[in-house]
C-alpha cells in the first residue's frame, strides 16, 4: 500500500462532531476503526498537535493527516487460522486467553496474519464475530498486550459483552496486575508512579513523558516489590489507567526499566529471551451474568527459567 498525506478543512456544516467521526465521514473508503488507529499512532494533528478521537472539531480548523495508507472501500473480516491459543476461561458471552509472547493482538501494517484476532476467527469462527458489528481488523478485542508482553486478556464474543466489557476498562474498576522484573532496587517497598503520557513527539513509535497541556493523558501505576534479586527487582505492578506502554514508560522514567524492554530498557546483560513484563492477574463483572470473575496465570517458562537462572548465577563477564 501506498502512502498518502491530506489535509482537511473543517466546514462549518460539520463542526461539533468527534474527529474520529468526521475523517470516516470525509475521507472515501476510511472506516472509524481505521482513523482511531491513525489517531492512536498520532498521525492526526491539529495546529502541529496530536489529538484525541473523543475531540470535537471546529469550523475553520485544519486537519493534517500523515501516512494514510491507500484504503480499500470495504472492510474485510479477519481471515481465520488454526493458531492454539491457550483458553482459561469460555462461555457464550467471551473467553480468558493466556496471550503468548510474540503474538500481535489484532491485524496491523506488517502483521496480516497470525494474530490473535485471526486465532480467534479460528477457534469460535468468523460467524461467531458476526454480532461484534461492522466488520473490523480486531473484534472483540477489548483491551491490549503488547507483542512480547504475555498473559491474561479477555474477548467479548458479542456486542452487548463488548460494550460491558468496554465500559468497566474506561472507568478502571477492572483489575488488571502485571509481572516485572526490572533495573536495580526500588527505592520504596511499595508506592505509585503517577504522570501522564503520551506520543513521543520525535521518535513517533514511542510515547514518553508529556504534559496534559502537550497531548498526554493521566496515567498512575502502582507497584510492590516482590523479591529483590542481585541488583534487579521484582515487582507486581497494578494499573489503574490504561495508556499505551504505560507500565514500561512509568518504570523507564522512574529509572527502573524493564529488563529487556528493547524500546525504554538498558541493554545490561544478562537478557531474557524477551521483555520480563507478565500480565498476571485480571479480575471483571461478568457482563451479562453480573458475577465477578477473577483468574490467574503463572509466569510462562521463558520468564520463570530466566528469574531462577538470574537468582542462581552470576552474571556472565
Amino acid at each position: 500500500m501506498t502512502e498518502v498525506e491530506q489535509s482537511l478543512t473543517v466546514a462549518e456544516s460539520e463542526a461539533g462532531q468527534r474527529v474520529d467521526r468526521y475523517l470516516a465521514a470525509t475521507i472515501a473508503g476510511l472506516s472509524r476503526t481505521r482513523a482511531q488507529a491513525l489517531i492512536e499512532r498520532g498521525a492526526v494533528t491539529i495546529g502541529g498537535r496530536t489529538v484525541r478521537a473523543s475531540l470535537l472539531v471546529e469550523a475553520g480548523q485544519r486537519i493534517d493527516i500523515a501516512r494514510i495508507p491507500d484504503v480499500a472501500p470495504h472492510a474485510h473480516a479477519p481471515a481465520a487460522e488454526p493458531i492454539p491459543i491457550p483458553i482459561i476461561y469460555e462461555d457464550d458471552a467471551l473467553l480468558v486467553i493466556d496471550k503468548p509472547a510474540g503474538m500481535v493482538v489484532h491485524p496491523a501494517p506488517g502483521h496480516a496474519t497470525g494474530t490473535l484476532v485471526n486465532a480467534l476467527a479460528g477457534r469460535i469462527g468468523v460467524a461467531g464475530m458476526d454480532d461484534l458489528g461492522d466488520a473490523t481488523p480486531r473484534p472483540g478485542i477489548v483491551h491490549r498486550l503488547d507483542k512480547d508482553t504475555s498473559g491474561l486478556m479477555v474477548v467479548a464474543r458479542d456486542a452487548a459483552s463488548l460494550a460491558g466489557l468496554a465500559a468497566q476498562m474506561k472507568a478502571h474498576s477492572t483489575i488488571k496486575r502485571y509481572l516485572a522484573l526490572v533495573e536495580g532496587q526500588m527505592p520504596v517497598a511499595e508506592g505509585a508512579i503517577e504522570a501522564p503520557i503520551g506520543r513521543d513527539r520525535r521518535q513517533r513509535q514511542r510515547m514518553a513523558l508529556v504534559s496534559v497541556a502537550g497531548g498526554g493523558r493521566e496515567a498512575r501505576t502502582r507497584f510492590r516489590v516482590l523479591r529483590t534479586l542481585r541488583g534487579r527487582s521484582l515487582l507486581e505492578l497494578q494499573l489503574e489507567t490504561g495508556r499505551t506502554h504505560q507500565i514500561r514508560v512509568h518504570l523507564a522514567a522512574v529509572g527502573h526499566p524493564v529488563v529487556g524492554d528493547p524500546t525504554y530498557g538498558r541493554a545490561q546483560s544478562p537478557l531474557p529471551p524477551r521483555q520480563f513484563l507478565h500480565a498476571s492477574h485480571l479480575e471483571f463483572e461478568h457482563p451479562i451474568t453480573h458475577a465477578w470473575l477473577s483468574f490467574d496465570a503463572p509466569l510462562p517458562p521463558d520468564l520463570a527459567d530466566f528469574l531462577e537462572a538470574w537468582e542462581r548465577q552470576e552474571p556472565s563477564e
